[in-house]
């Protein structure tokens, strides 16, 4: 089974939400307050420390306030047409 903690789609995933909420104007801290979490669990999301599956990513979409799909359009665009789970 091949790793994806630090696959391209990976390092995607977590750069475009770091810009979605650099974007929105949204410190960790900020966001941390609306999804009622640690900031340091933010900065694992985003450093890529910690994965983060489709429900979270609805969760995060809505709390930062971007579309879930263009998100989803950037990883798979950065995801090897090759890679296997």
């Amino acid at each position: 089974m091949a790793k994806t903690i630090r696959s391209t789609g990976q390092v995607a995933l977590c750069q475009a939400l770091v810009d979605a909420r650099k974007s929105a104007g949204l410190g960790q801290d900020d966001l941390a307050d609306r999804l009622k979490c640690h900031q340091s669990l933010v900065a694992r999301l985003e450093s890529g420390e910690r994965r983060i599956d489709v429900v979270e990513l609805v969760v995060l979409a809505r709390a930062i306030g971007f579309d879930p799909f263009e998100v989803l359009a950037i990883v798979e665009a950065a995801t090897e047409p090759d890679h296997r789970i």
